[in-house]
């Protein structure tokens, strides 16, 4: 009888390494992959500024570094700056503007490399070449989003929160405008073609307010427009006023497909088509709704006008061609006729006014209240409510 054992058969061991090492190896991979995406940083952002440099719109970072390991891409550029150069109508005449602010961070998804989000740090200033900065916009948050880079952008979004604009440079800033939340978005139409791109922009303002410019638009108001842009030849860096030339040449236009502003009581919607005169300046108009128009009149200071005396640069305004002279030679002859006729009219002018607009439109109902509806027109730049002129309209070109 054999008392030999039989020898145990052993398992190769190489299987137990083959699941960690392809763990390994795979990690090996990515860590060389993302490195050489992030070495490929500096050069595809020289590219870009170089193509937005031919826009007139220099970019510059005085530190960048990236980061961001394993799964995206974070480049920071801290003293960062932009100079926008013949943006306006006055093109090279006008004085380049340079903006600076602290930081920027922009995010890249490895696995959605066409979309790039961007933070920015606030405060940002703004000055002439060669001035002190004379502007300063702060904000809470401030990011935007573009998507479809490197080629043509599919969707443009910039976002604020607690915006605030301010002139900068005596004793204490100025408050200019502020607005607790704006958007504004941008992105290619659904009938847009590359021949013939077709772009939709929206705005969207919350509790928004310009200071200076009247008292009428110094009272919060909210916001929300939307239009369509028809002319654009293409995509490629150019200067603004270059783009709206183009598009005034190709019979291009601006067309308002939804316009809602709203200040207290106040509610006005819109809608119509702008286009370009051969000097740059709108021409169109929009038929508007509006609820609360006669809260706008005492707004305007027709009756305060009145009793101090109309200024001619405000009959200009209102009503082009009659002489503030022989305006308040009237309302004196009324008071020299008899005693306290002018006041009397000087105190109706409000209503009076209000009465006039009102006749110009028809009778409508908006948002359950009250309302009337009328033309808005654009005349070469020049904005009319019926035959009244409230305002005027810079060159776009």
């Amino acid at each position: 009888m054999s008392d030999s054992i039989p020898s145990v058969r052993r398992r190769p061991l190489w299987p137990v390494f083959v699941a960690p090492g392809l763990v390994v190896l795979a990690a090996i991979a990515w860590s060389a992959f993302w490195f050489y995406a992030a070495s490929q940083v500096d050069q595809t952002v020289d590219v870009w500024r170089a193509r937005e440099a031919k826009a007139g719109r220099i970019y510059d970072c005085g530190k960048r570094h990236v980061a961001g390991f394993p799964f995206r891409l974070e480049v920071t550029c801290e003293d960062a700056s932009v100079t926008l150069v013949a943006q306006t109508a006055q093109g090279a005449a006008a004085a380049p503007v340079t903006a600076k602010l602290g930081k920027i961070l922009v995010v890249a998804q490895i696995y959605t490399p066409k979309l790039l989000i961007a933070e920015f740090t606030a405060p940002a200033t703004l000055a002439e070449r060669g001035q002190p900065p004379t502007l300063q916009v702060n904000w809470r948050t401030a990011r935007s989003s573009i998507a479809g880079l490197p080629g043509t952008p599919e969707r443009v979004a910039l976002v604020f929160d607690d915006a605030a604009l301010d002139r900068i440079g005596g004793s204490a800033p100025m408050p200019l405008a502020r607005a607790t939340h704006l958007e504004l978005h941008g992105r290619l139409a659904e009938d847009s073609t590359p021949d013939h791109p077709v772009t939709e922009a929206a705005l969207q303002v919350n509790a928004g307010s310009i200071l200076e410019l009247h008292p009428l638009l110094a009272q919060p108001f909210d916001a929300d427009i939307r239009a369509k842009v028809y002319g654009l030849r293409d995509f490629t860096p150019k200067p603004w006023p270059d783009r709206f030339r183009e598009m005034q040449a190709a019979g291009g236009h601006i067309e308002i497909t939804q316009s809602r502003i709203q200040q207290g009581d106040l509610i006005s919607v819109a809608a119509g088509s702008l286009g370009l005169t051969a000097d740059g300046r709108l021409n169109g108009e929009l038929q508007m709704t509006v609820a609360g128009i006669e809260k706008v009149i005492p707004a305007l200071g027709i009756e305060k006008m009145l009793e101090e005396g109309v200024p001619q640069a405000t009959l200009d305004r209102l009503a082009p061609g009659v002489k503030s002279q022989d305006v308040n030679n009237l309302l004196g002859s009324l008071d020299r006729m008899i005693p306290g006729l002018g006041r009397v009219v000087r105190q109706n002018a409000s209503a009076g006014l209000t009465a006039s607009i009102n006749a110009l439109g028809t009778p409508a109902e908006l948002e359950g209240k009250k309302a009337r509806s009328f033309p808005l027109r654009f005349v070469d730049g020049a904005v009319f409510l019926g035959p009244v002129k409230v305002g005027d309209t810079p060159p776009l070109f």
